[in-house]
């Protein structure tokens, strides 16, 4: 029997949307979908969640959850990784309340910025023990990556030789979610989208072979007249030529121009949502306590097939008929030619039984590759300071942050750096 192992399996929502596509799949009948996570409690929870949905929708599929991690892994045909290590409480709340004392605000904070910095530190350990295991119980296991941060945990997985693709569903949603704001027809629309996750880029979108940008830009600087959830975006594309993939609330802190405490009025100005990300974790936190019950315990659950990738990708492994997905991939053989090589890239994949082939974008808008180095520069020095234990490579990675940089001197980057790491404690390894 094939297996897919999920890491992560309490986060039940997003349990049910993977492996819920899964089950909707004829190719995937008979295979074993393996469920491990450290809260114990949550995973049963999984468990009975996906045993009632495999119930509803007669899958021939087995539900087995593990509390040990290896034996979850072994011989898995594919890995699917959600995990967040150090949870809300303490370790997100930790990432925004210690920038505030130095006056720095986020919004997200689980991509680049002090946050994302931070995230990364607490989970690479926790990603390379998974490669361990990977090699040594499932190596030709293709690892599924939804995690954040994104660029960085991809790139790890990677470098320690893990068959890896990293996959946001900020993508497949991006022209359809941008034409819907302004009212436009999505009917027979071909759009092109690379970059870097959560900063990919709208190089291409037409309607019939016509070009769509005039009337795209037309339209959204007459919306910027009146608030709205986009204006960020917006900026972005009246001021760089090209929309961008991931949402405001994001965007507003991977640049230095929109949260400035010089400059307060901006937060009104762009309707920036200061910590949202916190807000949105204490939501979720009170919504499962009220939905647990309907969503364990519901014997007649309904499931239609979600946007997600997985599911679509392991159909295409499967039964060799090829999908295309927007996945996040090494810059190898520089895909995108501006980009750095040892980057991880956003860029168009044909995925079938042979796996993940990524396509050749070639150049981007110079002002476009110039946006996204600034943001790769802090992923790469991320990624050096995990593998070598350097504070200073922290302190390097913060200080090349294009949003830290803007708002905090060298002296409080780096003393903003040293609390975090005491904060975190035990939540990260030690650094020299």
């Amino acid at each position: 029997m094939s297996k897919i192992t999920f890491l992560g399996a309490g986060s039940t929502v997003f349990a049910k949307n993977v492996l819920g596509d899964c089950m909707t799949v004829p190719a995937l009948q008979n295979f074993e979908f393996a469920l491990f996570d450290i809260d114990h409690e949550r995973l049963h929870d999984s468990e009975l969640m996906l045993n009632n949905l495999k119930k509803s929708l007669n899958a021939r599929i087995t539900v087995t959850a593990y509390r040990n991690r290896k034996e979850a892994l072994r011989d898995a045909k594919y890995v699917i990784n959600a995990i967040q290590v150090g949870g809300y409480d303490p370790c997100t709340i930790t990432d925004f309340e210690a920038p505030k004392k130095f006056g720095l605000r986020q919004t997200i904070a689980d991509t680049l910025g002090i946050g994302g910095i931070f995230r990364n530190l607490r989970t690479i350990p926790v990603m390379q023990e998974f490669a361990r295991e990977i090699k040594e119980v499932c190596p030709d296991a293709w690892f599924l990556n939804y995690t954040n941060p994104m660029a960085v945990l991809t790139n790890v997985m990677l470098k320690e030789g893990i068959k890896t693709v990293g996959l946001c569903h900020s993508v497949q949603v991006c022209a359809d979610h941008l034409l819907d704001s302004l009212e436009m027809s999505k009917d027979n629309i071909q759009w092109k989208i690379a970059g870097i996750n959560h900063m990919a880029w709208l190089l291409e979108i037409t309607q019939n072979g016509q070009d769509l940008y005039p009337e795209i830009k037309k339209r959204a600087q007459e919306k910027q007249k009146q608030k709205h959830h986009d204006m960020v975006r917006f900026e972005l594309m009246d001021k760089f030529g090209y929309y961008v993939t991931e949402s405001s609330e994001h965007n507003a802190e991977y640049h230095p121009y929109f949260i400035k405490s010089n400059y307060p009025e901006l937060i009104d100005r762009y309707n920036i949502p200061l910590d949202e990300y916190p807000r949105r974790c204490v939501h979720q936190i009170e919504g499962w306590k009220k939905m647990r019950d309907d969503l364990v315990n519901d014997h007649n659950l309904q499931h239609e097939r979600s946007h997600e990738y997985g599911s679509y990708i392991i159909e295409a492994m499967e039964t060799n008929q090829p999908f295309k997905i927007g996945g996040n991939v090494l810059n190898t053989g520089r895909l995108i030619s501006n980009l750095p090589d040892n980057a991880v890239v956003e860029v168009p994949c044909l995925v079938d039984a042979s796996g993940v082939t990524p396509t050749y974008v070639g150049e981007l808008p110079e002002q476009l590759a110039a946006l996204n180095r600034t943001n790769i520069n802090t992923q790469l020095l991320t990624i050096e300071a995990a593998l070598t234990r350097k504070k200073e490579k922290i302190y390097q990675a913060a200080l090349l942050d294009p949003h830290t940089a803007a708002e905090l001197s060298i002296d409080d980057i780096v003393a903003l750096c040293d609390d975090l790491i005491e904060q975190h404690g035990n939540w990260l390894p030690e650094y020299n």
